[in-house]
């Protein structure tokens, strides 16, 4: 299983591809996607929907994970967010991937084991889970990291949830 952990944004875009083998999680990419702030903003969403599609076409990646946008104080960065976030999961969608949003409690919890635990104790349990040398830089690919983390380890209850329901999802 590929799974591709995406922390939206239009300036940067954190990612993350993870795959499955022996029940343990390998980073085959990690980094951030970054655009030009003094480039028009339908320029730089679409340089962000080219570069997630170059990622989807290098990887067999069967997931996406994403954070849902819950609420942000500032306006424009809520919007921003919202953008890149609408045009990542299209692009997924296009791809035929499946498209899983999770709140940042979700991802705390299943990371650092608590849903309040502190950016700093996310990034450490990322760099340990993954066998990192060091805690990704900048935040935003540790957090891409955490999402594709928090993916896989939400699978089993997903498989669970999907037969229990009969085979929805």
């Amino acid at each position: 299983m590929f799974v591709l952990g995406l922390d939206p944004g239009v300036s940067r875009c954190g990612y993350c591809v993870l795959a499955k083998r022996r029940g343990r999680a390998e980073v085959r990419a990690l980094g951030v996607i970054t655009t030009d702030p003094q480039l028009p903003i339908h320029v730089r969403l679409a340089e962000l929907q080219a570069e997630v599609r170059s990622l989807l076409g290098e990887h067999p990646i069967s997931a996406m994970a994403i954070e849902r946008v819950l609420f942000q104080v500032n306006v424009r960065t809520a919007m921003s967010v919202g953008q890149a976030s609408g045009v990542v999961m299209a692009e997924a969608a296009v791809s035929g991937c499946e498209v899983v949003e999770y709140s940042p409690n979700q991802v705390k919890q299943a990371v650092a084991g608590y849903g309040s635990a502190s950016k700093e104790q996310v990034q450490t349990m990322v760099k340990t889970l993954l066998d990192l040398p060091e805690i990704p830089r900048p935040p935003d690919a540790a957090d891409a990291a955490a999402l594709a983390l928090c993916h896989l380890a939400m699978e089993p209850v997903r498989h669970a949830v999907t037969i229990a329901s009969g085979g929805r999802r």
